[in-house]
């Protein structure tokens, strides 16, 4: 027996329904409604665990599917209406519908379509969410979506010790509600990008990035005791022979509860750091407030007001010295060194890095220009000047030009008006003022020292600009093979 819905209280509403269900705008509708609903089955289980191991699945979860959604929703009873005002006017609409039963052609029509289509999306849906959700996880899709915008920060990031670290990580982090912010704030960007009104170059730093304590922190710990650590500068000179010059310094990287080194003087279990910065980008900060165990103190510069006012007052976190950890920026003369001790460019042509440094500093219109001419230009100054070197050791001079465009490449990016020093690194003090945002002995108390700006408070100067430093030689540090040259 065949099961019968078309009983007097069915009869009156739900017949004609099935009857002007049956037409294109309608069965789309059913289409676009039950694809919105079988994706958001698949992203249910992710989304009710309130931590998501892609954030970019807010993108489809609070975007992408609710507009589709009700976009279908609207287009099923607009058919409905459209079929019955078209059947009306031409006379054709029945007077009488056959009962809802199975032989009833109609129902059978719309409950095969909506079985196929569900079937059908599943299929779809499956393969189709775990690829899209796999692929906005990718650093792909963070560095080359929108490719002009992004293609500072995304060569910085491929040549930063955080290269094999997804941007998601450090830039959203784990849970959910980050994530559901960063989607809305994307929005915003998304509409900066399709109608170009973004900045240039993208001013820094980044005001809605979540704090760093809650994602460096995950794998960075700075209340955890770091030992000392020996960093070797190594600087080669702008004369003939590139002469190279070691400083030696010994990092007290400190941390863990006494309050020593680095990491414990300024993120120590008990120690909280407020600052007042007057400029967006936090260079020049008049008015600090320690605070450590509970005693607070205030250092402020003399033309400071009372209590950071006029002055944007922000607690000091990771990044207010670690502030472009996976997104820096050489400038010419330190971006030479480091390519030199690396054997990229050869330090046995003379006045290599005088010649480097005064190709790089021209100002190029665009990238496609300074590939022609920097090589160019690094090839000529030899066979000019040194025709002897150019017959002998062309290839090296040839490798050392193609290097230096690669330095080029790193760093300077017209269409976005990135120049040499366009970020400024707070890491140190030589190329920015980084650490004597502060620590310049002019920040004082009402009565008391002043933040202090002696050098061993963070390091020991082991060596400085030496030749062949002894203390090298007495710890068995080997020269790399490019400083042997």
């Amino acid at each position: 027996m065949t099961p019968d819905i078309s009983g007097p209280k069915n009869r009156g509403w739900l017949s004609p329904i099935v009857h002007l269900s049956n037409n294109w705008i309608s069965l789309a509708g059913v289409v676009i409604v039950t694809t919105a609903v079988v994706f958001w089955l698949f992203l249910l289980p992710i989304t009710l665990k309130g931590e998501a191991s892609n954030p970019y699945i807010g993108i489809l979860v609070f975007l992408g599917l609710p507009a589709p959604f009700f976009a279908g929703l609207i287009l099923i009873p607009l058919g409905i209406w459209v079929k019955r005002r078209r059947e009306g006017s031409t006379g054709i609409y029945p007077r009488d519908f056959p009962p809802l039963t199975w032989r009833n052609f109609e129902l059978r029509k719309l409950v095969y379509f909506f079985v196929a289509t569900t079937v059908l999306n599943l299929a779809i849906a499956s393969q189709v969410t775990y690829g899209a959700v796999n692929y906005m996880d990718s650093v792909t899709f963070c560095g080359e979506t929108c490719h002009t915008v992004m293609q500072p920060e995304f060569k910085a990031y491929q040549n930063s010790p955080h290269s094999r670290v997804e941007c998601v990580k450090c830039h959203i982090g784990p849970g959910a509600g980050w994530f559901v912010k960063s989607k809305l704030s994307g929005v915003g960007q998304v509409f900066a990008v399709t109608f170009h009104t973004y900045p240039t170059p993208i001013p820094t730093p980044v005001h809605n990035l979540r704090p760093a304590r809650e994602t460096c922190e995950q794998c960075h710990w700075p209340q955890k005791y770091g030992e000392d650590r020996l960093k070797v500068i190594s600087k080669y000179a702008v004369d003939e022979n590139n002469s190279l010059t070691k400083t030696v310094l010994l990092m007290k990287i400190g941390g863990g509860n006494n309050g020593i080194g680095i990491h414990g003087t300024h993120l120590g279990a008990d120690v909280t750091i407020r600052y007042g910065h007057s400029d967006e980008a936090r260079q020049n900060i008049p008015w600090v407030e320690y605070e450590v165990k509970g005693k607070k103190t205030v250092y402020a510069t003399s033309d400071a007001k009372p209590d950071g006012a006029g002055l944007t007052i922000r607690t000091m976190d990771c990044m207010d010295c670690h502030n472009r950890p996976a997104h820096s920026y050489d400038l010419p003369d330190g971006a030479l060194d480091k390519a030199m001790h690396d054997g990229l460019i050869s330090a046995s042509l003379p006045f290599a890095k005088k010649k480097a440094i005064e190709i790089l500093k021209v100002n190029y219109l665009s990238r496609d220009e300074a590939a022609q001419k920097i090589p160019a230009a690094f090839a000529k100054y030899y066979q000019d000047s040194y025709p002897a070197i150019w017959a002998q050791r062309q290839s090296e001079v040839a490798s050392s030009a193609k290097e230096l465009l690669a330095v080029y490449d790193r760093n300077i990016f017209p269409d976005m008006k990135v120049t040499w020093g366009a970020y400024p690194i707070n890491i140190g003090h030589t190329d920015f003022p980084g650490c004597f945002r502060c620590h310049d002995g002019a920040h004082a108390p009402k009565t008391g020292d002043p933040i202090t700006q002696d050098c061993n408070a963070c390091h020991n100067i082991l060596s400085m600009d030496e030749s062949n430093p002894k203390v090298l030689t007495d710890l068995g540090i080997v020269e790399s093979k490019a400083d042997r040259k």
